[in-house]
């Protein structure tokens, strides 16, 4: 029955065209009964809402828009952007949006998504990528544009902007604690870029683990890395130098650098030297040495920001909402300890 309208439902329900309406577009108040009597035809007649004129009467796009001002790079091979998307793009398939995608790659390209993006003729909110200084004028644009939005990760102003981020310094302080317990007494870390927040977090969280036991906090062994596997490889060149005990990298890909360059200088793992990454990602239990590890929910945290920004669409932006979601350490052989 091609080209059904509203009308050709309501007639075969018995119903008035609203009471339709408000079927189709989950309205709360409309009896069980009535509710099952139309979604019955609408399910024998195949019929489907037009999506345009549904859009048109809600002056809502039914898009929202992710944006990743930094992580072009690295988006098509880091492990956690993949399972972050996927958290993201399930969560929009399962609420009836339609997710864009926005990759900046230059100042041209800023300029041109920041005017996409806060327009919302084109897109109901926006999912912001962030922890880096430089994001703050994307954001800052879309909050004086009252154009709800929500950060995935701590923005460095956070007052007036939603965010979902994971407890990175409580992550960190787990991992280096449990080190520590181990009997570890020189444990070293490679940290993430110390620009983003996720970096800085997680150096806290080593530094706070130290400090409460009473360790001696030795800069030397602290070593600034970017997130990648030549980068934890090439800190941990360097970190060799200075006798290592125990190493805390703040990233799995960070970690597996710095694996490859303990083995070619002859060290073993975890007798000579143990090591725990961040992040849980899928290689962590599938290469010969079973990473000690702490698990971020990053397909959660993907769920977790659509449900968020949603209801910032639906209910107004209102009072920031702050969700920090609980790391695991996830204990195997690469710190001598399976327990």
């Amino acid at each position: 029955m091609p080209n059904l309208t509203l009308e050709d439902i309501a007639r075969q329900a018995g119903v008035s065209r609203s009471t339709v309406s408000r079927v189709v577009n989950n309205h709360p108040h409309t009896s069980e009964a009535v509710r099952t009597r139309v979604m019955a035809v609408i399910n024998e007649t195949g019929y489907q809402p037009n999506v345009a004129a549904r859009s048109l009467a809600s002056q809502r796009t039914q898009t929202i828009g992710l944006v990743l001002p930094h992580a072009v790079s690295s988006f098509f091979t880091d492990p956690y952007f993949p399972r972050l998307l996927k958290g993201i793009s399930e969560a929009c398939n399962q609420r009836d949006y339609v997710l864009a995608l926005f990759l900046i790659t230059s100042k041209d390209d800023e300029k041109n998504i920041i005017s996409k993006v806060s327009n919302r003729s084109f897109l109901d909110g926006v999912l912001v990528q962030s922890g880096h200084h430089g994001d703050q004028q994307i954001i800052g644009r879309l909050v004086d544009a009252r154009i709800p939005q929500v950060v995935l990760g701590r923005p460095y102003r956070a007052d007036n902007v939603s965010f979902v981020n994971v407890d990175n310094v409580r992550g960190a302080y787990t991992a280096v604690s449990h080190l520590i317990r181990l009997g570890r007494r020189r444990i070293a870390t490679i940290t993430g870029p110390l620009e983003s927040t996720a970096g800085s977090d997680r150096k806290e969280g080593y530094l706070m683990a130290l400090h409460e036991r009473g360790a001696r906090i030795n800069t030397n062994l602290v070593f600034e890395g970017d997130f990648t596997e030549q980068g934890g490889y090439y800190a941990m060149q360097t970190l060799l130098h200075e006798n290592p005990d125990a190493v805390f990298a703040a990233s799995d890909v960070m970690a597996i650098g710095a694996i490859r360059a303990i083995k070619e200088n002859g060290k073993r793992i975890p007798e000579d030297i143990a090591i725990v990454g961040f992040d849980d990602i899928h290689s962590s239990t599938i290469t010969d040495l079973a990473l000690t590890t702490i698990r971020q929910p990053v397909f959660e945290t993907g769920v977790r920001a659509v449900e968020v920004l949603i209801d910032l669409v639906k209910n107004g932006i209102g009072f920031p909402q702050h969700i920090i979601l609980d790391t695991k350490l996830m204990v195997r052989s690469s710190c001598g300890s399976n327990s």
